[in-house]
C-alpha cells in the first residue's frame, strides 16, 4: 500500500512538471506554434518521423521532468506542506494554458466569422480554360526563407548562403513583399509543411474542426479542388516525390486523393534503391531525391502528355539539418552549411533540366513550404526585418508587364498563380481564397489588409468545416 501510494504521487508530480517543462520544450524548440497546428500533430499518426525528434523529446523534455518530480518527492517527504499540490496544480495549469495557447483556441472557436465564405471561390464552379499546356515541376523547398540572402538582395544574413537562388529570383520572376527579392507573408494554417502544401494546392488554410475534435477521418480530411484534380482534369500526369515518409501530415492522402502518383522513402525502399538501413535523416538525403527526380523526369517526358512533376526536399530541415557527406563546410554552424549546400545541389539540378528536351515548355517553380522553425539561427538579424518564403518562376510565358515587387501575398495565392504560370485563364482570376499574382487583381492581404485576414482565418468557420471535412 506504502508503494502503491508513492507511486501515483511520483505519477502526479510527473504530470503536474510536464505541464510546465513539456510546453517550455515545445516553444522552444518550435517556436510558438498555434493551436491549430498542435491539435493537427496531435491528431495525426506519427510514422515516418525522423527519430531524433524523440530523441530530443526525450531528452529536453521527458527527462527533466522524471528529474525534477523526483526531486519534489524527496523534499516533500522531508518537508510536507499542507496546500502544495493545491498550489503546484494550479501553477502547472495555468503555466501550460498560457504557453499552449489554450485560451486562443478557445477563443477562436467560440467566435465565428464568414470571411471564407464570403471570399471563398470554388475551383469546381469556375471556368478555368487552357491556351497551353506547359509542363511543371513544382518544388517545395524545406524552411527555404529570403532570409538566407545577403542583406544588399533583401535577406538578412552578412553572407548569402543561397547565391543560386538568389540569382534565380533576380533573372526570373519573383514575387516580393519588398523592392528587393521577398516571398510570401507568414499566414497561419500554412506555416508547416503539410499545411503549406494544402494552402498553395487548394488555395485554403488547414483549420482544426474541434468541434468534431478526435473524430476527423483523415482518409477524407480535404474534400474540395485541388492543383492535381484541375491538371489531371486537363489530361495531364501528377507526380509527387518525397524522401521522407509521405504518411506523416496525412500528405499521402492529401495528394494521393488528388490523382497523384505519390512516392517516397517507402516507395525507393519497395523499388530496390535503397534499404532500410540506408535510412538516414527523416529517410533518404535530397542528393538522393535529385537523383531518382533525374530517372523519374527521363522518363515521363516520353509519354507524350503534360506532366506536374512535385517535388518535396528536405535536408534543411530544422534542427541544423542533415549535410550530406558530399557537402562542403565553410562555416562554424551546421545549418549555414546545410543551406548552401542545398543550394547548391539545387542549381545542379536545374542546371540539368535545362539541358533536357521537355525543358522548352516546362515551367518550373521553386517555393519555400514555410519559414525555418530554427529557434537559434535568427537570432542576430535586426528584428525589424520580416521573414518570409522563397518563391521563384522560371520560364513562364508573359507578354505583359507583371507586379511582382511591394506585394502582400501568402501561399494560398500560389494556387491560381501556378495554373496562371503554366497556361491557364482562370475566370475572375481567383481560386479558394488565392489571387492569380500575374493579374492585376488585389490579393485579399492587400483588399483587407494583412492583420484583419489573419484575424479572420482563425476564428471558427462553419463553411470551412462542412466543405472540408468528412466527418
Amino acid at each position: 500500500m506504502k508503494y502503491l501510494k508513492i507511486s501515483i504521487e511520483y505519477v502526479i508530480n510527473f504530470i503536474l512538471v510536464h505541464l510546465i517543462i513539456g510546453p517550455i520544450y515545445l516553444n522552444s524548440t518550435f517556436g510558438k506554434t498555434t493551436p491549430d497546428e498542435k491539435f493537427f500533430h496531435l491528431l495525426i499518426p506519427v510514422g515516418g518521423v525522423n527519430k531524433d525528434v524523440f530523441i530530443s523529446y526525450f531528452l529536453k523534455g521527458i527527462l527533466p521532468t522524471i528529474i525534477i518530480a523526483l526531486i519534489i518527492i524527496i523534499i516533500r517527504r522531508k518537508k510536507p506542506k499542507k496546500y502544495f499540490y493545491i498550489i503546484f496544480t494550479i501553477i502547472s495549469l495555468s503555466f501550460a494554458t498560457y504557453s499552449l495557447d489554450i485560451i486562443t483556441a478557445l477563443k477562436n472557436n467560440i467566435y465565428t466569422s464568414n470571411f471564407i465564405k464570403d471570399n471563398y471561390v470554388d475551383p469546381a464552379n469556375t471556368n478555368i480554360t487552357f491556351t497551353e499546356k506547359k509542363n511543371l515541376i513544382y518544388i517545395y523547398l524545406e524552411s527555404m526563407e529570403v532570409t538566407y540572402s545577403s542583406k544588399e538582395y533583401g535577406g538578412a544574413k552578412k553572407e548569402n548562403l543561397i547565391p543560386n537562388l538568389t540569382n534565380y529570383a533576380n533573372d526570373n520572376i519573383n514575387f516580393s513583399n519588398t523592392e528587393l527579392l521577398g516571398g510570401a507573408l507568414y499566414l497561419e494554417g500554412s506555416g508547416f509543411t503539410a499545411a503549406s502544401m494544402l494552402s498553395q494546392t487548394t488555395g485554403i488554410p488547414l483549420k482544426v474542426n474541434y468541434s468534431k475534435y478526435g473524430k476527423i477521418d483523415y482518409q477524407k480530411y480535404y474534400k474540395g479542388i485541388s492543383l492535381g484534380d484541375i491538371l489531371y482534369n486537363n489530361g495531364y500526369d501528377n507526380y509527387i516525390i518525397m524522401g521522407s515518409d509521405s504518411t506523416y501530415g496525412a500528405r499521402d492522402i492529401l495528394f494521393g486523393n488528388h490523382h497523384y502518383q505519390v512516392s517516397d522513402v517507402n516507395t525507393a525502399i519497395k523499388e530496390g534503391k535503397m534499404n532500410k538501413d540506408d535510412i538516414v535523416w527523416w529517410g533518404y538525403s535530397d542528393k538522393d531525391l535529385f537523383k531518382y527526380a533525374k530517372e523519374d523526369l527521363t522518363n515521363i517526358s516520353k509519354n507524350n502528355k503534360p506532366f506536374n512533376y512535385t517535388m518535396l526536399t528536405v535536408d534543411t530541415h530544422f534542427e541544423d539539418g542533415y549535410l550530406n557527406k558530399s557537402c562542403k563546410k565553410p562555416y562554424k554552424d551546421q545549418y549555414s552549411n546545410v543551406i548552401k549546400c542545398n543550394d547548391y545541389m539545387l542549381n545542379e539540378f536545374i542546371n540539368w533540366i535545362k539541358e533536357q528536351d521537355f525543358y522548352k515548355n516546362t515551367v518550373i517553380i521553386l517555393v519555400g513550404d514555410h519559414i525555418s522553425m530554427d529557434q537559434t539561427f535568427f537570432d542576430n538579424i535586426d528584428k525589424n526585418y520580416i521573414r518570409t518564403t522563397y518563391n521563384t518562376f522560371i520560364n513562364v510565358n508573359t507578354n505583359k508587364t507583371i507586379n511582382n515587387k511591394n506585394r502582400q501575398f501568402t501561399n494560398l495565392d500560389l494556387f491560381p498563380t501556378t495554373i496562371s504560370a503554366i497556361g491557364g485563364k482562370i475566370e475572375g482570376e481567383r481560386l479558394g481564397l488565392g489571387t492569380n499574382l500575374f493579374s492585376t487583381k488585389k490579393t485579399l492581404t492587400e483588399e483587407y489588409k494583412y492583420k484583419y485576414v489573419r484575424e479572420e482565418l482563425n476564428k471558427r468557420s462553419e463553411f470551412y468545416n462542412s466543405l472540408f471535412y468528412h466527418n
